[in-house]
């Protein structure tokens, strides 16, 4: 499953939906997908994505069906590195007051 994010202050990012649903809880979220953050909500989801990033922006975030073929290749992709698109969208989106939506 893939998810969209999607908001009018930012290009629609797409992202393989375990990974996606990981940091949408990260955001503080319930995880369900669909989903939506108001514009007022945006900025608290952002600062929490970052904080949990903060905290082990090494830690490994890798699909579920490619995660024991990346282990055994060495070919991880961190949390920071999964993070960073929809930090930057969050972000823009926090910027111009606009909501984020996101859906399979």
């Amino acid at each position: 499953m893939l998810i969209r994010f999607e908001t009018k202050a930012y290009a629609t990012i797409t992202m393989f939906g375990d990974v996606a649903v990981t940091l949408i809880k990260l955001m503080g979220h319930s995880g369900r997908v669909p989903g939506a953050l108001l514009a007022e909500d945006v900025p608290a989801a952002l600062e929490r994505l970052k904080a949990a990033v903060a905290e082990h922006p090494d830690d490994p975030l890798d699909p579920a069906g490619n995660a024991a073929r990346a282990r055994d290749e060495g070919q991880r992709v961190s949390l920071a590195h999964r993070a960073l698109p929809l930090i930057e969208l969050l972000t823009a989106a926090a910027a111009d007051g606009e909501n984020v939506m996101w859906e399979s």
